[in-house]
């Protein structure tokens, strides 16, 4: 008997790709995840997850595993020429969040706490597996996939999900451009120990000759070293990176004595700003490098990553199982892709005033910025304001065909296409579950006599869950919000009435008597 089509291959086994397999065990959704590296990333190439990421992952229940293993309580210390400023980070009354702050951690370790969710789960994650070809027939995915021993095999799948980096072959035989440009400038790259610098701190080194950045880790060393390979380096451009090469530029950068030592990992690289004409086309869907790859100022990179694949997969597992239609994928793109374009744009403007040779740039950037910086952050709204951009907390959806309100919004609160905050504490734990969850708020007596929002839960295969948060509840008076399955409110308004709800869900959610099968 011929086996029915997987629903979703993914292609690619990094944080993104383990945080979609996540979603889509989650939901019961029949996948594949292979990646033809034979082992996880041992290097710390991404060193931070921010507290938005933290958020989402957090039904799985990983999140407390990856504080555990990283630090969230770093300073930054930017020293200049003869002082050293402290820079405040996280005092911040941040209360709507159960993570506030950026916490330090090698991606090796946060693919290691996935990868084991994924093992304990019983999801077999298939390494050495490469992706050859893939090709459309009819409104299936036709993939031929090689093992290896050299072994190739054939599998059919309804989606194939592209999580495979910035040199994605599942972009490439999509026939999906990747438009933008490279830098110039090359970056040393290393973790290491370094002797003579004040643990638990981030450590920014800015001088007339050059930058060079010490960020704390736990494993696999104690520091990420990070500094631009000045153009009058010793040797060849291209020369292999060294530990007396990275000790020169410490001597020359640094004005305290530190010692380099026991390098774990050494490289050099190049940074590109590029993005994916597209998101998806037809059944193939692209998510984290293989959409868009950028600097990594601000530790954007893996975070919305990650946030692309928990975006797709409730939507890939609730069309295979039919219960929403196929439209519903056509959001992915529409609220992902301005995501992206915002933080390319953000982290290229970043980028060039942090390398930027201009002498007024320069110079603004090494004896004026510093010194300004501490009395700008200085007020605490300020800074909430920035932590929120830089934590992803700020990201919404409210322009997205999967949002509405109704007539009357309530004035007050978050918005439709808001994240949900986790005000009262506990909200985010209440509507962990898989699902859609409905919050009626206000006073009991407001809603005797509105329909039994249960009938909605029946109608829809237990997919949404009604809880009744009365006045304890992040909006004022009688109001109801529809969260969706990544945490973020599809459908917000004042009052009782459920009218424009049920057209919500009837759309996006359809009853058991409406569903059609997927095609």
């Amino acid at each position: 008997m011929r086996e029915p089509p997987l629903d979703v291959l993914i292609v690619g086994a990094g944080p993104t790709g383990l945080a979609l397999a996540a979603q889509l065990h989650a939901y019961g959704a029949r996948f594949r995840i292979v990646d033809r590296h034979l082992d996880r990333a041992r290097e710390s190439r991404a060193l931070a997850v921010q507290p938005r990421t933290l958020e989402a992952l957090a039904p799985f229940g990983v999140s407390e595993e990856l504080v555990r293993r990283g630090n969230p309580a770093v300073r930054l210390r930017m020293h200049l020429p003869g002082r050293t400023v402290r820079v405040p980070l996280f005092d911040l009354g941040v209360a709507d969040t159960p993570y506030p702050f950026l916490l330090f951690l090698s991606q090796a370790e946060t693919e290691s706490v996935l990868g084991r969710f994924l093992a304990d789960s019983g999801t077999p994650l298939e390494r050495g597996v490469e992706l050859l070809e893939l090709a459309r027939t009819g409104e299936q995915v036709a993939c031929r996939l090689r093992r290896g021993d050299g072994a190739e095999e054939r599998v059919t799948a309804r989606y194939v999900a592209g999580c495979d980096g910035a040199r994605s072959t599942v972009r490439r035989q999509a026939g999906i451009g990747f438009e933008g440009h490279s830098y110039p400038q090359t970056f040393l790259l290393a973790d290491l120990e370094a002797d003579g610098l004040e643990q638990g701190a981030a450590h920014a080194f800015m001088t007339d000759a050059g930058m060079v950045f010490f960020f704390p880790l736990a494993s696999p060393a104690s520091w990420r070293m990070l500094a631009m390979r000045p153009p009058d380096t010793p040797g060849a451009a291209d020369a292999d990176v060294s530990l007396a090469m990275l000790q020169s530029l410490v001597d020359r950068y640094v004005d305290l004595p530190l010692r380099l030592r026991d390098p774990v990992w050494m490289t050099d690289f190049r940074i590109h700003n590029r993005g994916a004409g597209r998101y998806r086309s037809g059944p193939v869907f692209l998510a984290g490098d293989a959409a868009h790859i950028h600097s990594p100022a601000g530790a954007q990179g893996m975070n919305t990553g990650i946030q692309d694949a928990l975006n797709l997969g409730w939507k890939l597992a609730h069309v295979c199982r039919g219960a929403a239609p196929a439209a519903l994928l056509d959001t992915y793109e529409a609220e992902r892709a301005p995501v992206g374009r915002d933080v390319l744009r953000f982290t290229d403007l970043a980028f060039k005033i942090a390398t930027s040779a201009h002498p007024l740039i320069r110079s603004a950037r090494i004896r004026l910025a510093p010194r300004i910086a501490p009395l700008v952050l200085r007020p605490a709204p300020l800074r909430a304001a920035a932590f929120r951009r830089l934590g992803q907390l700020a990201v919404n959806y409210r322009r997205s065909p999967a949002t509405s309100e109704g007539s009357r919004p309530p004035r007050h609160g978050p918005k439709a296409g808001d994240r949900l905050p986790d005000t009262p504490h506990g909200l985010h734990a209440l509507t962990a579950p898989a699902g859609y969850h409905l919050l009626l708020c206000g006073p009991a007596d407001s809603w005797r006599s509105a329909p039994d929002p249960a009938a909605l839960d029946a109608a829809r295969a237990g997919l949404v869950h009604v809880h009744r948060l009365g006045t304890n509840a992040p909006w004022p008076g009688a109001a109801h919000c529809l969260v969706r399955p990544d945490g973020y409110i599809g459908h917000l308004a004042a009052g009782t009435d459920l009218t424009r709800l049920i057209a919500y869900l009837d759309r996006w959610l359809p009853s058991r008597e409406q569903e059609r099968p997927a095609p």
